[in-house]
């Protein structure tokens, strides 16, 4: 039973991430312009690319990891890829969170505690 709601939460953070990484890549100018002017007020207003494309990886890394920890957890119950996307999959919304919050958007983090919780539990369940 724990395999299942662990597959389903893996199946979860991969769809959010890698929905995400393919929107950043694919609409990269788009969201450097938005986010320029979301950071305006901030010490990241010069660094948006690059803070981008750090949650790109991060983001990719994460949905990678949660798919390959799906297979990984049907193949021969192994937990190890699950788990350490589950861990990749909190840090980048940690990171997320921080960005929110410096740039004083309280309704986005609140919005980022919503996908952490999951991401959390599946952290404690594959551990």
């Amino acid at each position: 039973m724990n395999n299942i709601t662990s597959i389903l939460i893996l199946i979860f953070l991969a769809i959010t991430f890698l929905q995400s990484g393919y929107d950043k890549l694919f609409y990269w100018k788009d969201n450097v312009d938005w986010l320029k002017g979301h950071f305006a007020k901030t010490p990241l207003k010069n660094q948006v690319p690059l803070a981008l494309l750090n949650i790109l990886v991060l983001e990719l890394i994460s949905g990678i990891l949660c798919i390959v920890g799906c297979i990984e957890l049907l193949i021969n119950n192994g937990r190890i890829f699950g788990f350490y996307g589950a861990v990749f999959s909190c840090i980048t919304l940690l990171m997320l969170l921080f960005g929110q919050r410096l740039a004083k958007d309280y309704d986005g983090a609140r919005t980022i505690v919503i996908y952490f919780i999951p991401a959390i539990m599946a952290v404690y369940w594959l551990n």
